[in-house]
């Protein structure tokens, strides 16, 4: 029962983050302000422990989730032949990208963290 809670926590803040993305025409998708709306009330410990059993319930099945991904890929292996250079380039480069974005953000964080 608490898995159902928690899920239905997450649906909740997805669909508010889809509701307020339709009211506001935010040039952002809906799941991606929930997820923003879902990390901030997160800081109130009786939802994080509501949220919990949930995130691990996902989590303990997350290789699940890259089944549809794999079917699309082979039902579309034409495209990745014919843009497989492209879309490896990409992969590469945005790759690196995070990283290098997250290693600076790192950076910063513990330069702030040694000065205060």
């Amino acid at each position: 029962m608490a898995l159902l809670r928690g899920l239905t926590l997450l649906l909740i803040a997805q669909a508010l983050g889809e509701a307020l993305v339709r009211l506001t025409h935010a040039p952002l998708p809906g799941p991606v302000l929930g997820l923003l709306l879902m990390l901030a009330a997160l800081r109130w410990a009786p939802l994080r422990e509501t949220v919990q059993p949930a995130a691990e319930g996902l989590l303990g099945h997350l290789s699940l989730l890259f089944v549809p991904v794999g079917v699309g890929v082979m039902t579309h292996l034409h495209l990745v032949g014919e843009f497989g250079g492209r879309l490896l380039v990409v992969v590469v480069v945005s790759t690196g990208l995070g990283l290098a974005v997250t290693a600076w953000v790192l950076r910063a964080f513990l330069a702030r963290e040694t000065r205060g």
